[in-house]
C-alpha cells in the first residue's frame, strides 16, 4: 500500500475567500470554511446574516463574483462535479422547498420525488427497490401513517421531516436544513428535535442553519456565526456560545443557560 493511500480524504466543503454579489449587493464577505464528511456543525446568526447565502454556495446555486488567484470553491476535492454527485452526498431541506410542495401530493411521492429530484410524480418509473426505500425512510422518521396523507393536510412539522424523509433517499452523507424550526409550535419542535438528533446519531452529518439558539441539537459539536455577509467566530460549540459572542451577534444583552445539552437565551 502506498503513502497516497493513508492520505486524508478531501473536506466536503473547502471555501477560501468566496465572495458574492448579486443584484449590486454583497451576500458574501471574503468567507472561508472548511466542513468535514460527516460532521455536525450549527450556522447561527440573525436575519440578513447571510446564512442563506452561504447554504446556496454550498449547494452551487451562486458561485463566487469575480474569483481571484487566493479564492478556494470546491467540493470533495473538486472545482467541478456534476449535480448527482452532489445530491449523493448532500440533501437539502428549506422553506422555499416546502411552501413549493403545498399541493395535494401524498407524503409517499413526497419522498419517492427525492430520486428524481421532482416536485412529485409525473411520468417517472418508481422501481420495487424505490417503493422499499421510501417506506424504510417513512418508518426511521416515524411518519409511515403520513404515506397516503396529501401535504395539504399536514401540518408544518409533518411536512418538515416529510421532505427530510425526500433528502434522505440517495442516503447522502450531510443533511443541510435551512431555519428548520421557523413555524412550528412546541410540539412539532420537540418531535422534530427527535428526529434530527436520531439522523445525527445515525452517522448522517447535519448542517443546521438557524437564528434561534435553542434549535442546536447537543449532537452538534461546531458552531460558525455570521453577521453581515462574514463568518466572525467559528469553533466549539461551548467556546462560541457564551453571553459575550452571542450578545454581541445579536447586538442584545442576553443570559445564555444550558439544559440537557440544549443552550437557552434569555433576558433581551
Amino acid at each position: 500500500m502506498t503513502a497516497e493511500d493513508h492520505s486524508p480524504p478531501h473536506p466536503l466543503i473547502e471555501f477560501r475567500n468566496v465572495t458574492i454579489v448579486r443584484g449590486g449587493h454583497r451576500l458574501l464577505d471574503a468567507v472561508s470554511l472548511t466542513i468535514q464528511e460527516g460532521e455536525h456543525l450549527a450556522i447561527l446568526g440573525p436575519n440578513g446574516a447571510g446564512k442563506s447565502s452561504l447554504i446556496r454556495a454550498i449547494t452551487r446555486e451562486y458561485y463566487p463574483s469575480s474569483p481571484g488567484s487566493e479564492t478556494v470553491f470546491r467540493f470533495r476535492g473538486l472545482d467541478t462535479w456534476d449535480a448527482f454527485d452532489l445530491r449523493s452526498h448532500i440533501g437539502l431541506v428549506s422553506g422555499d422547498l416546502q411552501y413549493t410542495f403545498t399541493r395535494g401530493i401524498s407524503g409517499r411521492e413526497v419522498v419517492l420525488s427525492g430520486f428524481f429530484s421532482s416536485i412529485g410524480l409525473f411520468y417517472h418509473e418508481v422501481t420495487p427497490a424505490m417503493e422499499q426505500k421510501a417506506d424504510d425512510i417513512l418508518e426511521f422518521l416515524d411518519v409511515a401513517h403520513l404515506a397516503d396523507r396529501p401535504m395539504t393536510e399536514v401540518s408544518s412539522g409533518e411536512a418538515r421531516r416529510l421532505l427530510i424523509g425526500r433528502a434522505l433517499v440517495h442516503d447522502p452523507g450531510t443533511l443541510v436544513l435551512d431555519e428548520p424550526t421557523n413555524s412550528l409550535d412546541l410540539h412539532a419542535l420537540h418531535s422534530f428535535r427527535k428526529t434530527l438528533r436520531k439522523i445525527a446519531r445515525s452517522g448522517t452529518g447535519i448542517i443546521l442553519v438557524t437564528h434561534n439558539l435553542h434549535d442546536i441539537i447537543p449532537e452538534i459539536s461546531r458552531v460558525v456565526l455570521m453577521r453581515d455577509g462574514a463568518i466572525v467566530m467559528d469553533g466549539e460549540k461551548a467556546e462560541v456560545l457564551t453571553e459575550r459572542n452571542i450578545g454581541e451577534l445579536f447586538r442584545v444583552q442576553v443570559h445564555i443557560h444550558r439544559e440537557n445539552g440544549y443552550y437557552y437565551a434569555t433576558g433581551y
